[in-house]
């Protein structure tokens, strides 16, 4: 069985733990029945012994495939990594969501994609991530009563995503306690309001006003602080026609979403400016995780 679940990237700017998209990046599992349980790694993090270990998808795995069965069975478990890790592309959220659909795969037990997210959101509490990379395409997403509630909207091919990823990471728990525990109304009604503007953008194709939308004044200026050459990879970006350029959740990566005509032109600007970052132009993702026997 070949579980393959796509890089996200959340917030957008002003949709704070509720906007996010599928970028056509994957990480692909091959699962196989065995005698003995056995895990090999290729790609990111291969050469981390924590990574290798992969503890977090096998505890999910486990605690659902045991659910579901009542049984413990043993597999070898090939993991191919292609999202960068700890680096704002959801990598967590692409375990999170891979384990729980291989246990379902695995146990030969149907399934929806709402339940797999439903599901998610027991490990991951927040639906930006998730809820595309389940789900595969833009999403708005809220939780009520530990239930995702949620809107996908396909995205055209004429799209592409050039994503900066830099040398050094943002630690998601660190970031948030630099945001402050309370916000000036202004600044809450300035990010709430272009929060649902993107989200109108979105959903009737007015790509050319996302720059409006996507500013932010809740948490990604704060957060980019930390790093401050993030503003001129923006900067570089937006100068040079990308349609909207945005922390990719809580950093590191930045996320830019340009015509497939300006693509090329903005990346190779990143590229020459930024030459210790690694920069990619990807195809945006409308399918989400899949599984394939």
């Amino acid at each position: 069985m070949l579980i393959s679940v796509p890089a996200t990237s959340a917030n957008l700017g002003p949709g704070f733990d509720s906007l996010g998209l599928a970028i056509d990046l994957r990480n692909e599992i091959i699962i196989t029945p065995s005698k003995f349980l056995s895990l090999s790694t290729i790609g990111e993090g291969s050469n981390n012994p924590k990574i290798k270990k992969n503890t977090l998808f096998l505890s999910i795995f486990n605690e659902n495939y045991k659910r579901l069965t009542n049984r413990s069975d043993n597999f070898r478990f090939e993991f191919i990594n292609n999202i960068p890790i700890s680096r704002g592309l959801g990598s967590s959220s692409a375990v999170i969501v891979a384990s729980i659909t291989a246990a379902y795969a695995m146990s030969k037990t149907k399934y929806n994609k709402r339940e797999i997210l439903n599901l998610a959101l027991k490990y991951e509490h927040h639906p930006d991530n998730i809820t595309p990379a389940v789900m595969g395409g833009f999403n708005v997403a809220c939780v009520d009563n530990d239930k995702v509630y949620s809107k996908k909207r396909r995205l055209p091919d004429y799209l592409k995503a050039v994503v900066v990823v830099p040398n050094k990471t943002i630690s998601t728990a660190r970031s948030r306690t630099i945001l402050p525990n309370q916000y000036k109304a202004e600044e809450t009604v300035y990010s709430l309001s272009r929060s649902a503007f993107m989200t109108s953008v979105f959903m009737s194709e007015s790509w050319d006003l996302l720059r409006v939308a996507s500013q932010d004044k809740l948490h990604q200026t704060r957060r980019m602080k930390a790093m401050p050459e993030l503003f001129d990879v923006q900067k570089t970006a937006l100068d040079n026609g990308a349609l909207m350029s945005t922390l990719s959740g809580s950093g590191s990566t930045f996320f830019s979403l340009c015509y497939d005509k300006d693509v090329n032109k903005v990346a190779k600007k990143l590229k020459d400016k930024f030459p210790r970052f690694r920069v990619m132009t990807k195809s945006l993702d409308n399918y989400g995780v899949t599984t394939k026997s």
